[in-house]
């Protein structure tokens, strides 16, 4: 494999992932258009590490990098779960108008 395969790869993550952010309403599709988003610039980073400087360190990168996003994709999910639960409420045009 080669650096540019990867590259492309991680290149349509990103635009798969920002499509789906920008055109649905759902807040669990638009959560799931920024993880495919940030899952690309992982996989671009993690190809970069590996092709050019690949020390030990680069790893520890990435696995603390995925665990931050992992966690915070679970508390994002948890909210929108409990916003869901409160007032039956899933697209975003609603959950806008949500007050304390």
């Amino acid at each position: 494999m080669i650096l540019e395969a990867f590259l492309l790869v991680a290149a349509a993550l990103f635009a798969i992932g920002l499509f789906g952010a920008l055109t649905q309403q759902s807040v669990v599709m638009l959560m799931m258009g920024l993880e495919l988003m940030i899952n690309g610039i992982i996989l671009a980073a993690a190809a970069f590490w590996f092709f050019l400087a690949p020390a030990p360190d680069g790893q520890v990168i990435v696995v603390a990098v995925v665990t931050a996003m992992a966690v915070e994709m679970a508390m994002g999910f948890a909210v929108v779960t409990a916003i869901y639960r409160a007032k039956q409420i899933d697209m975003t045009d609603s959950a806008a108008e949500l007050e304390g």
